[in-house]
């Protein structure tokens, strides 16, 4: 599909592969277009779309289901059977400022389950298999002056866990969260997300799996009155990752950023999904996802979904991805949806971009002496770390930087 496509499919959302690019604003749909089709199958509203927290509810998915077309769900069996943890597959552990309140909640136990409703067959196998949610709650007012640090760590390959985290930041406190993932799992983990009237909370959901891990995830939000939410999602390992991560309003003047950075290798599949539900007037959001890909069987997906309702005037809103393709053999999967019911907004559109180095950046570059060998480096370097900039804590983005600089020694070898 070519950026001129005039169609009101096209108009909601086009996709975006290796080779090809989709730039545009969205126009007005009526409410008879927010069905659109890929192939055969009909995709219906994002809104529409099933949430339980029964298992029952969800089948088994076989990889022909607009939600999962995209996924290899014949890898993940052990990640969508309902069945309990192992014992002693996945260490936790919380560093916090004294101010944090930490305690384990039961099952029906609020807050849990005060925002997040499990959207598909992976979260709502960790909602029922999850027998404690660890709480992460910042008291109003409060203005943490350190981060707090949530690491789960994988005990072996294949060995399944289930987990599910609740972060709870008062009105008008400010504060930071960091959920770190490493070792080796098969992992489905569930987050959800609370941020009071006036609140400023940055979540940051870091994914440093070992090679041979499986990460599954929902990540859901709710934004009250004049709160600020930023959710930062990085992946860099695990066999197999797809993070979901969601967000509704609960208050005019609410705003939500929802940021990404994956680079997927050989072998990798690396999937990420947004969902913006613009549900009340008068609120913000930002969507932007940057990834690279390298060596032969590499795979990303983005797909984005954002929502303004009826309701919704005054909604401004707007989301990107971007894809840099570093060898042959890589595939990005890039899908925009943008659903407008009403036409009383400040502005909505999207961009979605897929291809290789921009020739004018290295030929600048080597024109100034600079080695093409390091001048690549230093491009995708700048590219990603517009991503990494954004999480405002020095040690981790070091750490980061160190990983992405990993991962661009490994293609030049």
């Amino acid at each position: 599909m070519t950026a001129e496509a005039t169609t009101e499919k096209a108009r909601i959302g086009a996709p975006s592969i290796a080779g090809f690019t989709e730039e545009g604003e969205h126009l007005v749909a009526s409410k008879v277009d927010r069905h659109h089709s890929h192939g055969t199958q009909v995709m219906a509203s994002r809104a529409e779309r099933l949430t339980s927290h029964d298992v029952a509810d969800f089948a088994l998915p076989n990889g022909r289901e607009e939600e999962w077309r995209f996924t290899p769900v014949r890898e993940l069996a052990n990640l969508l059977s309902d069945a309990p943890s192992e014992d002693g597959s996945l260490d936790v552990s919380v560093e916090a400022p004294a101010a944090v309140v930490q305690r384990t909640l039961g099952a029906g136990e609020a807050p849990r389950g005060a925002t997040l409703v499990p959207a598909d067959r992976a979260a709502v196998v960790a909602s029922a298999n999850a027998s404690g949610a660890q709480l992460i709650s910042i008291p109003a007012n409060a203005e943490l002056d350190a981060p707090v640090r949530v690491v789960l760590t994988g005990n072996g390959a294949g060995r399944r866990s289930n987990s599910h985290v609740v972060i709870e930041a008062g009105a008008n406190s400010r504060g930071l969260v960091i959920l770190e993932h490493g070792g080796i799992a098969d992992h489905n983990g569930n987050v959800e997300v609370l941020v009071r009237e006036g609140a400023q909370l940055t979540v940051v959901s870091v994914q440093l799996w070992e090679d041979d891990a499986k990460h599954l995830a929902q990540h859901d939000a709710e934004v009250a009155k004049d709160a600020v939410y930023k959710h930062i999602a990085v992946t860099l390992g695990g066999k197999i990752v797809r993070l979901n991560s969601n967000v509704r309003f609960a208050g005019e003047g609410a705003e939500a950023e929802l940021l990404g950075l994956y680079f997927a290798d050989a072998g990798q599949h690396l999937e990420h999904r947004s969902f913006v539900d613009h549900n009340l007037a008068n609120c913000k959001s930002n969507v932007l996802y940057k990834g690279a890909l390298q060596g032969k069987g590499a795979h990303t997906v983005w797909v984005g979904d954002v929502l303004i309702q009826k309701q919704a005037e005054g909604t401004d809103s707007y989301e990107k991805n971007q894809n840099l393709v570093l060898t042959d053999g890589c595939r990005a999967d890039s899908v925009p949806n943008l659903e407008i019911e009403t036409g009383l907004i400040e502005g909505a559109g999207h961009a979605s971009a897929t291809g290789r180095f921009d020739d004018e950046h290295l030929f600048y570059l080597m024109a100034r002496g600079i080695p093409e060998d390091v001048a690549r480096r230093l491009v995708v370097r700048g590219f990603l770390n517009e991503i990494i900039q954004q999480i405002k804590v020095p040690a981790l983005e070091e750490r980061l930087t160190e990983a992405v600089e990993r991962e661009l020694a490994a293609t030049e070898n």
